[in-house]
């Protein structure tokens, strides 16, 4: 049977590299199996069909709408506009702006491509305004948009947590300190890379306009941009104290969070007419039905793998080789950023979760930190060629070539993200703080 399986492994992921279709990959691995492995497909199929239809997994369309209603509701550019007016008008200030307003609008929407869709059109071409690089604005946004999936509510942790059966509130919680110190170090080497390119403080402070008393008008435009603001700071309020005060599920608080940003753009901003909706229902439709295709594929794909204890056979493999727990998840690790490198997190989740699983708790680590490890992994291969569905969107949106955004896309990898990654494989309190704090 295991030779079976890592022909099918081979199978899928060279359907993957040729660019096959996400559904059509795992649709073909999973006839391979059916077919070689004996396995029964109705009673499969039934199986999947009952997973498919669990409340948990409607928590994931809803962010997606949630996320195409902030891109056109009006409400991103409110928010960049307050937090700047936060931030100050320091040149530099701009790039820890778009961290900023990437990292909230993950807590709103649970998604990597909500930042890129809602931030970038507004900010790249005010980064260039100030003197970067069309390639190092496109980067930038491009690398803080996967603050989407480590700030909560998070999209692929409701998937682990639904394909794992591990608490989804505790799995929200591992991966708040590596979000926070991802934005913490990416803000500091903007800042860093700001001195080097547009000059030092010093210069960029005489730049500045001298400091007058704010004029009654300006106050009052200042005051109407943070009123403006304050829906969509409500939002993350609304969402996170709702899940953790015990008031709604991550489903419901899914719900709640889409009919708060219609009501928003329909009724307080005013910016979601006909036209727009069309456009958002159409959208939203489209992304969900190919991602709903493709999780039962691959869903289907994973549980022929555990009905063929797959994951018991590879855990007598690993103990044979080390008692290790550091080996074990260096070898993971390696494992899951190459695997994040060809497919998108949700599926990399769904496809190596179940795998995974009980070989990590063989060796005494936690689900749900286990949970932080694999979205920290997965989400760099969001950013990390050949695959990089992020880094790639974010270049269409940023109109730029690939050539210009990969100097500075590594530059935040090696410096900012991949500590974190470090810190989050071998150091556990920094996933399990909180997740322990909330009895988890």
């Amino acid at each position: 049977m295991l030779s079976i399986f890592a022909l099918d492994i081979l199978l899928l992921f060279a359907l993957l590299l040729i660019g096959t279709p996400l559904p059509y990959c795992f649709g073909a691995a999973l006839i391979f199996m059916v077919i070689f492995a004996g396995i029964p497909i109705n009673s499969l199929m039934l199986w999947g069909f009952n997973q498919m239809i669990g409340p948990v997994l409607l928590a994931g369309p809803l962010f997606i709408l949630v996320g195409s209603v902030i891109a056109e509701s009006g409400i991103a550019p409110r928010l960049l506009n307050a937090i700047n007016l936060l931030i100050g008008k320091v040149k530099g200030a701009i790039g820890v702006l778009v961290i900023v307003a990437c990292g909230l609008l993950g807590a709103i929407s649970g998604s990597s491509f909500t930042g890129i869709a809602a931030v970038g059109p507004i900010m790249i071409p005010q980064m260039m305004a100030q003197g970067f690089s069309r390639g190092y604005a496109t980067s930038l946004v491009s690398v803080s948009s996967i603050l989407g999936v480590l700030i909560p509510p998070s999209v692929p942790l409701i998937i682990y947590g639904w394909v794992t059966g591990t608490s989804v509130l505790g799995s929200f919680l591992s991966t708040v300190g590596p979000g926070i110190l991802v934005m913490i170090l990416f803000s500091i080497i903007n800042i860093v890379y700001s001195r080097k390119t547009l000059g030092t403080f010093e210069e960029t402070a005489s730049a500045l306009e001298p400091k007058v008393e704010m004029d009654p008008a300006e106050k009052k435009k200042n005051l109407k941009v943070i009123i403006g603001a304050i829906p969509g700071f409500l939002m993350p309020i609304i969402i996170l104290g709702g899940i953790y005060g015990g008031v709604f599920t991550p489903t419901e608080a899914a719900a709640v969070a889409g009919v708060f940003a219609l009501f928003i753009g329909i009724a307080v901003y005013r910016e979601m007419g006909r036209v727009k909706l069309y456009k958002v229902f159409k959208e939203s439709s489209s992304s969900i039905g190919a991602i709903m295709a493709m999780i039962l594929f691959c869903l289907l794909l994973a549980q022929t793998y555990v009905q063929l204890r797959i994951p018991q056979q590879l855990i007598e493999i690993f103990m044979g080789i080390t008692e290790s727990k550091v080996v074990i998840l260096i070898l993971i690790s390696i494992f899951l950023f190459f695997v994040g490198m060809i497919v998108n997190d949700t599926t990399a989740i769904i496809l190596c979760a179940p795998l995974l699983l009980p070989l990590v708790v063989s060796y005494g680590i936690d689900p749900i930190h286990f949970a932080s490890i694999m979205c920290v992994n997965l989400a760099m291969g969001g950013v990390t060629p050949p695959y990089a569905s992020v880094l790639y969107f974010g270049m269409r949106v940023g109109k730029a070539n690939f050539s210009e955004v990969l100097k500075p896309t590594f530059m935040f990898i090696l410096l900012g993200y991949l500590p974190v990654l470090l810190l989050t494989v071998f150091w556990e309190p920094l996933s399990m703080f909180l997740p322990r704090l909330f009895g988890y």
